[in-house]
């Protein structure tokens, strides 16, 4: 009789990567990459159209990357046809048709493979993994903040 693991970080990290590596790659076979996906995403939350701090602060904040790599990843979308910048809006970009095209296919990629992974998993029990990771999250962003200039000695 085997038992239950008790979580911790290491499965956490498991089921994130197994996920992950699901929709990484499919946009490998586009040519895109994760960070441009959460770019795209950002920009059609905000009904199509961004600041460009907005989407560079949800990526920082979202996947802890730093402002560069961000700022990179919105001129890389922009240069590759899927982002322009919003017309008479300075410092804010919009999804081309290209782009909307592509986030809303990679969407819906992302939604059903959600219902492959997921499905068969009882509400009150995905209801319960949502309120435990969210609290995981909330944790962890907390000692990142509390930890930025490193550890006590």
């Amino acid at each position: 009789m085997s038992t239950a693991p008790t979580l911790n970080s290491q499965i956490v990290g498991r089921a994130h990567y197994a996920t992950r590596a699901l929709l990484d790659r499919e946009l490998a076979r586009t040519g895109n990459t994760f960070f441009q996906s959460m770019a795209l995403n950002a920009t059609a939350s905000e009904g199509g159209t961004a600041d460009v701090d907005a989407i560079v602060h949800r990526l920082t904040s979202t996947l802890k990357i730093d402002e560069a790599t961000a700022l990179a990843t919105v001129a890389e979308l922009t240069g590759a046809g899927l982002l322009e910048p919003a017309q008479g809006e300075a410092g804010r970009v919009t999804l081309t048709e290209p782009g909307r095209a592509f986030q809303t296919r990679i969407a819906a990629l992302g939604a059903e493979l959600g219902t492959r992974v997921y499905g068969g998993i009882p509400e009150h029990e995905r209801a319960i993994a949502a309120r435990v990771l969210t609290e995981i999250t909330a944790r962890a962003e907390t000692v990142f903040a509390e930890t930025a200039n490193g550890y006590a000695s």
